[in-house]
């Protein structure tokens, strides 16, 4: 098969888990439930292309897919924990109340649908890595990537796993985390996501795939501009204490706490 015939399967196996994903939510009246797959969507598809590309360089379609498993499934977990026993985010239930009773299909177009077609263009480069044979070894930009999502993975893991234990104590209600991976950005989860994308873009380059670089892009402006950084920040505006955090602390790319001019 073609690269486009394989791409435009991976169109189809996303939209059939969104739609089983949309009915889901309407049996559970919680729309929410889109973000706890959006990694594991990641992970289907890119087996899916793993089992649809069989002529290309095995231990490279191993390592990406592994490394995209760990991050999605990781993902997934984490939200899933998060969210658990809670109400529907603030986001779906605002949508829901200026949309009443026709939220049960606009829900589809507004929520799952779009996160579909954005995983889709997002996942090209996870297709692009495993469908050449060539070159039939590992290079520099496939080691390049490996050491770029470790880093990434890092920041994430550790970002969640730190605010996790900090907002599970009771005595830091109220107060900001900038303590840890913390001290260094303020937002070391998102960072480490989009630093993880532009790792598996790195290996997709090994095998030809530079085309797909409006995924990482495209990944970087949701997460920075989007649903991640800029969405957090107006919520944490109006918190004690966090514009003087914000002043002393990088927004997205870890760096030393800057000092207060005297």
């Amino acid at each position: 098969m073609t690269l486009i015939n394989i791409y435009t399967i991976g169109l189809a196996i996303i939209m059939t888990f969104m739609v089983i994903l949309w009915v889901i939510s309407l049996r559970l009246k919680n729309s929410s439930i889109v973000d706890i797959f959006w990694g594991f969507g990641f992970v289907l598809t890119t087996w899916a292309y793993f089992l649809l590309t069989p002529d290309g360089f095995l231990p490279r379609k191993l390592i990406l897919s592994i490394l995209v498993t760990i991050w999605g499934l990781r993902l997934t977990t984490h939200i899933f924990l998060r969210n658990r026993g809670k109400p529907e985010d603030f986001r779906y239930q605002k949508w829901r109340a200026e949309s009443g009773n026709i939220w049960w299909w606009k829900s589809f177009f507004q929520v799952f649908l779009l996160q579909g077609i954005l995983m889709w263009i997002i996942s090209a480069p996870l297709l692009a890595a495993q469908y050449r044979a060539t070159p039939d070894h590992l290079i520099i930009s496939d080691y390049l990537g490996m050491l770029l999502w470790a880093v990434g993975f890092f920041f994430e893991f550790t970002g969640d796993y730190q605010l996790t234990r900090f907002i599970s104590n009771p005595a830091n209600k109220g107060k900001i985390m900038s303590s840890g991976v913390w001290r260094y950005t303020r937002h070391p989860n998102y960072f480490g996501d989009a630093t993880q994308w532009w790792g598996y873009y790195l290996i997709a380059v090994s095998a030809g795939g530079w085309w797909t670089i409006f995924s990482p892009i495209l990944m970087t402006f949701l997460i920075v501009g989007v649903s991640g950084v800029a969405l957090l920040e107006r919520s944490m505006e109006s918190k004690p204490g966090f514009l003087e955090y914000k002043e002393r602390t990088s927004a997205f790319i870890p760096w030393f706490p800057r000092t207060k001019s005297r």
